[in-house]
């Protein structure tokens, strides 16, 4: 059986994520997605907050071979502790590459057992970062068309809404 990991903040969770976590499903027997707890970074949303808004999100799209969790520390070790084989990462634009690329040469050198398998994230999606989301919303933009509903629904109700 073929477990993927992936990671990343999810701060907060993306369509762009989703479709990334969609292929990864479709090509792997199982996906984990492990949010990442950096304790010297305070997060828009806490890491359990998170954890339920993805466990919901993927509930919304009826993916049956997931699961959500949290970890800290390196990644690899987080993969190796799981027994999975692949480290699932999105791409949404060339500028990802490098970084990427960096990145999972890293990860091959502290296990080289442990591959890292990039998707990319469809056309309409490759624009969406966390980042632009807590951008919009931070300045009472409408966030609906980049979140999954209990996303968009949360946070509106934190604001009032």
């Amino acid at each position: 059986m073929k477990t993927a990991i992936y990671p990343g903040s999810f701060d907060p969770i993306t369509y762009g994520h989703l479709d990334v976590l969609k292929n990864g499903a479709e090509i792997f027997d199982k996906v984990i997605i492990a949010v990442a707890k950096n304790g010297e970074k305070k997060g828009f949303l806490p890491v359990d907050k998170r954890v339920e808004l993805i466990k919901e999100a993927i509930r919304e799209t009826g993916l049956e071979n997931v699961e959500v969790d949290s970890f800290e520390g390196l990644t690899i070790n987080y993969a190796e502790k799981k027994g999975a084989d692949v480290l699932l990462r999105g791409l949404r634009a060339v500028s990802d590459f490098e970084y990427e690329m960096q990145l999972s040469q890293t990860n091959s050198a502290l296990d080289e057992k442990i591959k890292t398998v990039f998707v990319i994230a469809k056309p309409e999606y490759n624009f969406i970062s966390s980042s632009t989301i807590k951008e919009i919303y931070n300045n009472n933009g409408d966030i609906s068309k980049f979140v999954p509903l209990c996303v968009n629904k949360f946070l509106q109700e934190q604001r009032g809404l």
